[in-house]
């Protein structure tokens, strides 16, 4: 019943508040160790939410977890998605060309902070997910309730951008979105951010 009243019951990542205004926070997070699977939406029906069932797989949310151990993981809030212009991979290295044809997505679990290097997870069954590790990062953050749309992410992501850069904050890549609540969660209880990160 929590969940479906938005309640997070699972850990979420521990940071820093930098600064807090009336349209935004700047947070600062620590180094972590992540999941991620990168991939075109087309693979999935055209699901920008495809690689989801691979991570889950992984850490064993659905059953057997599907890495080398085998051990079970347990689950983090947010789920992070990100559509990079550049996506770097083992190979090739994918880029967006400038007439925006190329929309990978990347997909990211973030791992309980009991793993604080790569090597201690457990290594992934499927080649296309990928263990590493994220250094300490500042972000701009926008929360918002309701189902995150393409529509009502663009429209946070530009508002956000607008407002660090009125404030004298340097952005330094693509913005991400975090998603702390499963897809039954009724929408005005689901707890969204948008993320760009900042120098």
């Amino acid at each position: 019943m929590g969940m479906i009243l938005g309640k997070i019951c699972v850990e979420t990542p521990k940071y820093e508040l930098i600064q807090s205004t009336a349209d935004y926070e700047i947070r600062k997070y620590p180094a972590s160790v992540i999941a991620q699977v990168t991939y075109d939406p087309t693979q999935f029906k055209g699901n920008k939410d495809g690689g989801f069932m691979l991570l889950a797989n992984y850490i064993g949310a659905l059953g057997n977890p599907q890495n080398a151990k085998p051990e079970t993981i347990a689950m983090t809030a947010p789920v992070i998605t990100k559509s990079s212009e550049k996506i770097a991979m083992t190979a090739p290295v994918v880029t967006k060309n400038g007439d925006g044809e190329s929309n990978m997505v990347t997909m990211q679990f973030i791992l309980p902070a009991k793993y604080t290097k790569a090597e201690e997870a457990p290594k992934p069954l499927d080649e296309r997910v990928m263990i590493k590790e994220e250094g300490e990062r500042k972000f701009g953050v926008v929360q918002f309730s309701g189902t995150a749309s393409d529509k009502v992410v663009k429209e946070k992501v530009e508002n956000l951008r607008k407002c660090l850069e009125r404030d004298g904050y340097k952005i330094i890549g693509d913005y991400e979105l975090a998603r702390y609540n499963p897809p039954w969660t009724i929408p005005p209880f689901k707890t969204n951010e948008v993320m760009i990160p900042v120098e």
